[in-house]
């Protein structure tokens, strides 16, 4: 299947068929650890390993989809000692996990940096992340470019 084509629905999991229950159910046993194959798993919720990975790549917990998110953001920051470290401390405070950051040379007093971060555990909002960053003293600008998983 084209990734384009693809469509998602929220559908109440009492909704779904038995066989997606148990996947969801089988996964969450082997992502918390409480079995360590997938062969356990089944057995666990009592399906077939036909239907597991017939399923598994497509089934997921809402909650799942919704957190576990990684975006990234271009700011243009004053060629300052401290104004980066300002960024990492203020991300840091509020759970913001950085996975990359790449910084240009500055030119003219002025740096580009592209930081890669995971936003799982971030205690508020992107839009109200981003806008704390702009805030902040050697901000020029800063900006979501992408997000994804």
């Amino acid at each position: 299947m084209n990734p384009k084509d693809e469509t998602y629905y929220l559908i109440r999991s009492d909704m779904l068929p038995e066989a997606i229950q148990k996947t969801v159910k089988a996964k969450a046993m082997l992502a918390s650890g409480e079995v360590q194959t997938v062969q356990e798993a089944v057995d666990g919720v009592g399906m077939s390993r036909s239907s597991f990975y017939k399923y598994k790549d497509g089934v997921y917990p809402f909650n799942a989809l919704m957190k576990e998110k990684i975006v990234t953001i271009s700011l243009t920051l004053e060629h300052r000692a401290g104004v980066l470290s300002g960024i990492l401390s203020y991300l840091a405070m509020r759970r913001g996990n950085v996975l990359t950051i790449h910084q240009t040379i500055p030119l003219q007093g002025i740096a580009g940096v592209t930081m890669s971060l995971d936003t799982a555990q971030v205690l508020i909002s992107l839009t109200e992340l981003i806008d704390g960053m702009k805030e902040m003293d050697g901000v020029v600008r800063a900006a979501l470019v992408g997000r994804g998983e």
